[in-house]
């Protein structure tokens, strides 16, 4: 997946490839412009899907810190905070600590067994698998045929669903 530079936060640094970021404390100078998340600290991937079944790999840095992965529609609030929530055009996963956690209503803490949580700093890559037509955003390690959260029924109303 290649990062749109246009909608990354100030504070989210892209790698010169497009294909990777990481967060600054320091935000950067940027042109204000209408699709760049402000203050969310999001990016969104420049080619979005309106249809058919994609996978991709997300690979995660050593840092224990707190993320989220997921998928987004087009018309998703990029202005003020945003709520990771699929009333807001988001399915997302995220961790914090050894618990993932669904960004769903009502929220789900995922206790991952022991046996499929790498340790904190080594859990390597995210397989997400968006299916379009069946409305289904799932995450999984790769290699397992388990998820570790799947969204099932997810409106996207005809949108185009980016990264």
């Amino acid at each position: 997946v290649t990062l749109d530079p246009d909608t990354a936060n100030a504070r989210l640094l892209l790698a010169r490839d497009g294909r990777g970021a990481t967060w600054s404390r320091v935000p950067q100078d940027l042109p204000q412009k209408a699709q760049r998340f402000d203050p969310s600290c999001c990016v969104l991937g420049a080619r979005g899907f309106s249809g058919g079944r994609h996978r991709w790999e997300v690979a995660l840095g050593d840092d224990e810190g707190a993320w989220a992965l997921g998928v987004a529609r087009g018309s998703v609030r990029r202005k003020g905070w945003v709520d990771l929530l699929p009333r807001e055009g988001i399915w997302a996963l995220g961790r914090c600590g050894r618990r993932f956690r669904s960004f769903s209503a009502p929220e789900t803490t995922i206790p991952a067994p022991e046996t499929t949580l790498p340790a904190p700093g080594k859990l390597g890559r995210i397989q997400v698998s968006l299916d379009y037509m069946r409305g289904q955003v799932a995450f999984y390690f790769p290699g397992q045929k388990i998820p570790i959260f799947a969204f099932q029924n997810a409106a996207f109303d005809g949108e185009k669903i980016f990264p």
